[in-house]
């Protein structure tokens, strides 16, 4: 049994290296780091990455973007049997979606304090009311999710705090 735990976590962190790579991809159009792949059989059939800003679309979260990917290419809003990797714990909306859309699994990496919908708020995949229930698992490469995220945000108090000082100069 524990080969089979040891052969998981290597699953759940390929696929989670490949959630981060679409983080970075959001990072170089200014949007906030965060991606997501959609597997289904073992293979990544679809993959998002934050892009709200960009699209003017407060849905434009990763893991939506990720599931209407994952939906079309499967002809269905189902996705029984598929997992999903994100690299920040999902939030309310991107939790109620994944629940629609019966995810056998959510994976994340880093928690999120202020929205996180796995338990850091509330958890609402522990519902018991709820029609499906969906295995989570967290942590998966958070140290390395929530760094992302880090260096992110502190570039941009930089880059904020350096625009301040270059108004002030010009005054």
């Amino acid at each position: 049994m524990q080969d089979g735990t040891v052969q998981n976590r290597s699953r759940d962190i390929l696929f989670m290296q490949q959630a981060l790579m679409q983080a970075r991809h959001a990072w170089t159009l200014g949007e906030v780091p965060v991606g997501a792949v959609v597997v289904c059989e073992g293979e990544v059939i679809a993959s998002g990455y934050n892009q709200p800003i960009g699209t003017h679309d407060p849905t434009a979260h990763a893991e939506i973007r990720a599931l209407r990917a994952a939906a079309d290419i499967l002809g269905n809003y189902r996705l029984p049997g598929c997992e999903l990797y994100v690299t920040l714990e999902p939030c309310v909306m991107c939790a109620g979606a994944m629940i629609h859309a019966r995810l056998a699994r959510v994976v994340y990496g880093a928690t999120d304090p202020k929205t996180g919908a796995c338990g850091s708020v509330l958890d609402l995949f522990a519902q018991e009311r709820l029609n499906h229930h969906t295995e989570v698992t967290g942590g998966v490469l958070a140290d390395e999710c929530g760094e992302l995220l880090r260096a992110f945000f502190a570039e941009r108090r930089r880059a904020a705090q350096a625009l301040r000082q270059a108004g002030r100069a010009d005054s």
